[in-house]
């Protein structure tokens, strides 16, 4: 077989085929794994409601967008035999050390925080992800507080949360996040 003299025409043609067939396996991957990536990221959320809330046998889920907020957050109201047991929110911040994270938190009676569930997260393995309950017992201190009296900073700017040791940023924005939740639910 002859070697095909380089001309502009052939390099063009060579290109375009090569693009095509990846664009279009490109195209086929996303495909493919769209509706599985979904489903998990939905189980992860249903996940976390059943991990910051008490039983629950119903949830009304609506979107809030907080003032001067980029992004809105996700309620899950809870109810079992049609009373309110708490509400779920979905909340974020930017304040991280490696930028935005996605936080579950559970509120009881208002102002009391049943549970916190990390969702998303970009921080510094062995520092700043220690705020996951499955890497360290650190989030379990907001647990039960009634935020009406639990100040939520950490201790180094006169609040009542403990940092993570070498993590006070991501500690910062845990609570940041934490506050958007409840601002928004007042």
């Amino acid at each position: 077989m002859a070697k095909k003299e380089s001309s502009f025409t052939n390099m063009v043609l060579t290109l375009f085929v090569v693009t095509a067939v990846a664009a279009l396996a490109l195209g086929g991957v996303y495909n493919v794994t769209k509706e599985p990536i979904a489903l998990a990221k939905r189980l992860k959320i249903e996940k976390a409601i059943g991990e910051v809330l008490p039983e629950f046998d119903s949830i009304v889920e609506y979107k809030v967008m907080p003032e001067g907020g980029k992004d809105s957050l996700t309620f899950y109201q809870a109810s079992i035999g049609g009373e309110h047991v708490g509400t779920a929110i979905r909340t974020y911040t930017d304040l991280g050390f490696s930028g935005r994270f996605w936080i579950m938190v559970g509120f009881v009676d208002g102002d009391v925080v049943s549970g916190t569930s990390v969702l998303e997260h970009k921080e510094t393995p062995g520092l700043g992800d220690k705020m996951e309950k499955k890497k360290s017992p650190w989030a379990g201190q907001f647990d039960g507080k009634n935020l009406q009296e639990f100040r939520l900073k950490v201790k180094k700017d006169g609040g009542d949360v403990d940092a993570i040791t070498a993590a006070t940023i991501s500690s910062r924005a845990f609570c940041d996040a934490t506050q958007r939740a409840y601002e928004e639910l007042k």
